[in-house]
């Protein structure tokens, strides 16, 4: 066996005594609350998909419009002739949605934020990062060379802290903040005022993913920004496209100028094929509900889920703490221990992946637990008769 070889079968076999080896779980049917693998129908309790959008007929006929007019994939990069007018179409309705200047789209939300903080931070910049951030964020970090520092999880205190460190060490440099609105794997949300007003006392910029926030909260279902009337206070708002919206890709929000900034140095948006036509449309399309009466009855009918969810928890005997959101974490320590309760869930029926190492720290492997507007009380029962179910029963 070369040596090649040798190294990639010690690194999985390494992965494998630690409990931390993943593998693909492939579907054979559509994104929906019930799914099947091949094997068996089950309730599927981890998808992003929090609207129901991903699976509406007005997102793929809009798709299959798409393609019959603008052909299946965009052949070049924007830059050269990849542009084309649904991209633009999009990105106009993104930044209305948003009530911003701009919008910049992106193949993937890992890309958007890659794009965007490389294109900002130089090697003299700091970065300042909540612990928990989406590892798109640590990644950036990483590409752009800069000075990264990690503040601990919602902790106003050492985030000064941080601040203060960053004006006494690098005086010259720009320092950016970055957090999540709404936590992905704790469903916990940022303290997006307090973290406003400390980056305004201290000259910082603010970027604030809202993966997990765009179409569920504020008024006009933009975010947790709008939630705390804070739009006017944040220089760069992030959000993908593949979550509440139902589609594929991300995007960047802010002023005409920043947006300009990243057409020009946003490596992951100049070196990338334009996202497809039938992603761009689905996700245009997903935008025009949100906006609209059936946009906020899909909201509606999400958080009384999100209610009952939290409700079937107590009554299964968990502890789902504080639930703030769609996603709802149990704790279960070990990654043998997640992987064990993922399994008998999937005997009984349901869905739900462990979470291990490095997705989260050490010893705070999960299963995560997410509720859809399209899930149903009789999906709840099944899940609350799972969850009831002592381990050593099966």
């Amino acid at each position: 066996m070369s040596a090649f070889c040798t190294y990639i079968e010690n690194e999985l076999e390494d992965l494998r005594s630690k409990d931390l080896f993943r593998q693909i779980r492939t579907l054979d049917s559509l994104p929906a609350p019930t799914v099947s693998d091949g094997k068996r129908e089950l309730i599927n309790f981890s998808s992003n998909d929090y609207l129901g959008l991903a699976n509406s007929d007005d997102l793929k006929e809009a798709a299959k419009a798409a393609i019959d007019e603008y052909g299946a994939g965009a052949g070049s990069a924007r830059l050269i002739c990849g542009t084309q007018r649904i991209h633009t179409d999009l990105e106009e309705a993104l930044a209305e949605f948003k009530g911003t200047e701009a919008a910049l789209a992106f193949n993937t939300g890992y890309a958007t934020a890659a794009g965007c903080i490389t294109a900002l931070l130089s090697r003299k910049d700091v970065l300042i990062i909540d612990k928990l951030v989406h590892a798109c964020i640590v990644d950036a970090a990483r590409q752009a060379g800069c000075h990264l520092r990690v503040y601990r999880h919602n902790d106003l205190n050492d985030l000064e802290k941080k601040l203060q460190w960053a004006n006494k060490k690098h005086p010259d440099a720009r320092t950016l903040i970055a957090t999540e609105s709404v936590f992905s794997m704790d469903g916990d949300i940022a303290p997006l005022l307090n973290i406003v007003e400390l980056k305004e006392n201290y000259g910082a910029w603010l970027m604030v993913d809202e993966a997990h926030g765009t179409g569920l909260f504020g008024e006009h279902r933009r975010g947790v920004i709008e939630e705390y009337k804070l739009s006017d206070r944040v220089e760069i708002q992030m959000a993908t496209l593949g979550k509440a919206i139902g589609a594929s890709g991300g995007a960047i929000f802010g002023s005409r100028s920043l947006i300009d900034l990243l057409i020009n140095h946003a490596r992951s948006f100049i070196y990338s094929t334009a996202p497809t036509p039938a992603s761009v449309a689905a996700a245009k399309k997903g935008v025009e509900i949100l906006q609209g009466t059936e946009g906020e009855k899909r909201r509606q009918r999400l958080w009384a889920m999100v209610d009952n969810l939290k409700n079937t928890f107590i009554d299964s005997g968990q502890s789902p703490g504080i639930v703030r959101s769609p996603i709802v974490p149990l704790i279960c320590g070990s990654s043998e221990s997640a992987l064990s309760r993922s399994e008998q869930l999937y005997d009984s029926g349901i869905l739900v992946p462990a979470i291990r190492y490095p997705t989260v720290a050490r010893n705070q492997a999960r299963l995560r637990f997410t509720i859809t507007a399209d899930h149903t009380l009789d999906h709840l029962a099944q899940l609350e008769a799972a969850l009831s179910t002592p381990e050593d029963d099966e």
